[in-house]
């Protein structure tokens, strides 16, 4: 048998559309959870940081401390710096790292954050007693997840009911758990974790602007991205079911009335003392 670690592959990969949707990213609209916990002086490890746009606004909000950011894709953390470089911090670096096996003593970091990472991962609560061992005494394991079931939208557009179908089947067959938001708190519980925080909330796409970008980012990703040539050469979609998806998203979000939410859970676990 394969390594956990080795079971899940990033489903969405790296294309210039799944890019566009992490460089949205914020502190602000991705971890409001986190930040009231904060401090200046805090030591963070931010575990899947693509191209570093969360990374950066931590950086931000512990100027006298350090953002270590870490992701299993090389490539990535070149954005990441250069995200990091026109933003002139200081207190941030970057490394390529694997969440099942993190490459740092015990206790080292106040918080270690992961946004949109464990639905990737094939053993979420080992991911999480690995987060767990890097952390201090008196730290936070922040975690964030999208819930695919939980996603809603208006108009019904039937295409986006096979869009969603389909992506559950081909998340799970990489070895992934798309509905991770609602497993959050189920995860930490297993992993050990006693003061454990869980919580929700939205990312909501309902001016023209916003809804037509969010569809118009999936109606490429389906054609062209990783996940695209997961579907068909793992057997689960034909190229022109993947076409029919993509009209289904253009279409939805054509719609001027219409809206599309996307449900995520979120834990703040605190590291006893």
């Amino acid at each position: 048998m394969p390594h956990a670690r080795e079971t899940a592959v990033y489903t969405h990969g790296h294309h210039e559309s799944v890019l566009r949707s992490h460089t949205w990213r914020t502190a602000a609209n991705s971890a409001a959870y986190l930040i009231g916990s904060l401090k200046p002086h805090m030591k963070i490890l931010d575990i899947g940081c693509g191209p570093g746009t969360i990374t950066a606004d931590l950086a931000e909000l512990v100027p006298d401390g350090h953002v270590t950011g870490v992701d299993r894709a090389p490539g990535v953390l070149e954005q990441a710096r250069a995200t990091a470089a026109a933003r002139g911090l200081d207190n941030i670096d970057f490394a390529v790292a694997d969440v099942h096996a993190l490459a740092y003593p015990d206790d080292t970091f106040c918080v270690v954050h992961a946004h949109q990472v464990l639905q990737h991962v094939g053993d979420p609560v080992g991911a999480l007693r690995e987060m767990w061992r890097v952390t201090r005494p008196g730290g936070f394991v922040a975690v964030r997840d999208a819930d695919y079931a939980a996603m809603t939208w208006y108009p019904q557009v039937s295409g986006l009911d096979d869009w969603l179908e389909l992506y559950r089947r081909v998340a799970r067959a990489n070895g992934g758990e798309p509905d991770a938001g609602r497993r959050l708190r189920s995860w930490a519980l297993a992993a050990g974790f006693q003061d454990v925080t869980a919580t929700s909330s939205t990312w909501t796409y309902a001016t023209d602007a916003e809804r037509e970008w969010w569809s118009e980012l999936w109606a490429e990703r389906t054609l062209a991205s990783a996940y695209a040539e997961r579907a068909v050469g793992g057997g689960h979609a034909s190229e022109e079911r993947l076409r029919a998806v993509s009209r289904a998203w253009r279409e939805g979000g054509a719609a001027r009335d219409g809206w599309f939410a996307v449900l995520h859970g979120e834990i703040l676990c605190r590291k006893q003392a």
